[in-house]
């Protein structure tokens, strides 16, 4: 999460257009208020218990051993499986109230801290194999100081695996609901969310940008990207979601990076761009 994410949103389905509002600063991104509701809502619904956490998992691939930095780790449902997967996990979120949710799940050894990645990071330099930063970016107006941190305290070589809003379907949620001249695909845009769970109505405020600028800010922080990725939800979806995945057995929720920190001035910035796309799967809208 992050001035926070971490992460896991939408509705129940996630396949519903959201509708923007317009709401002062403060009353946004409360994750401290709406932390529980948060939690329980995300710990079995469709997009981020079987579509964005299994995604991740997936990319990040043998992580037995590794060190990794789960950024916005919100209450914890990442760092539990990596751990649970051999790892030697470490995370930081800038809500307590999520930080108190991931204690109780994950136990008082847990290396946790409260902080903000709009900030300098409490790590040293060269610290992690991989960092996993889940939903968390497209919290942020300008990714460069955030990025620079997680190249920072990857070791050379490091890895930063990234989800991030699907640039495309947010473009298409404003299209349906009217939007187009207000939130153009190519501009950066800021908008606010309105999300419901169990029962309690939270205002998430959140940032568009297009794809060349996702690019953009990545190589700009010295990464190479290795994978992109537009992934099918996890097999048992299809007997826990029947009617959603019947409607829409593909759909675009999250868009997927492996990120390199090994890039230099000589080496090209896009080696092996692999995407479910590319491979002649094209998602359903």
């Amino acid at each position: 999460m992050i001035s926070d994410e971490h992460h896991e949103h939408a509705s129940s389905t996630g396949l519903t257009s959201p509708s923007a509002v317009t709401v002062d600063p403060p009353k946004v991104n409360d994750y401290n208020g709406f932390a529980e509701a948060y939690t329980a809502e995300n710990e079995t619904n469709l997009i981020n218990a079987y579509y964005e956490r299994p995604a991740m998992l997936a990319l990040a691939g043998e992580v037995a051993g590794r060190r990794i930095l789960d950024a916005g780790c919100g209450s914890g449902p990442l760092f539990a499986a990596l751990r649970d997967r051999g790892a030697i996990v470490s995370g930081f979120d800038a809500s307590a109230g999520m930080l108190e949710l991931a204690r109780r799940r994950l136990g008082d050894a847990a290396d946790l801290q409260v902080a903000d990645l709009d900030s300098p990071l409490p790590y040293p330099d060269d610290t992690f194999d991989d960092v996993v930063a889940s939903l968390v970016l497209h919290y942020l107006e300008d990714w460069g100081p955030a990025l620079a941190e997680l190249r920072r305290v990857l070791k050379p070589g490091g890895r930063l695996v990234v989800s991030v809003d699907h640039p495309f379907a947010v473009n298409l949620r404003h299209r349906q609901a009217g939007r187009e001249d207000e939130y153009k695909y190519f501009d950066t845009t800021n908008w606010t969310d309105e999300w419901t769970m169990g029962g309690q109505t939270a205002l998430i405020s959140l940032w568009h940008r297009p794809l060349h600028a996702m690019i953009k800010a990545f190589t700009g922080a010295g990464f190479r990207i290795t994978v992109i990725s537009e992934p099918e939800p996890d097999p048992a979806a299809r007997e826990l979601f029947p009617e959603a995945i019947t409607a829409k057995p593909r759909f675009l929720c999250f868009l997927f990076f492996v990120l390199q920190a090994d890039w230099h001035p000589d080496t090209p910035t896009t080696t092996s761009l692999e995407s479910d796309t590319s491979r002649g799967l094209t998602p359903h809208v």
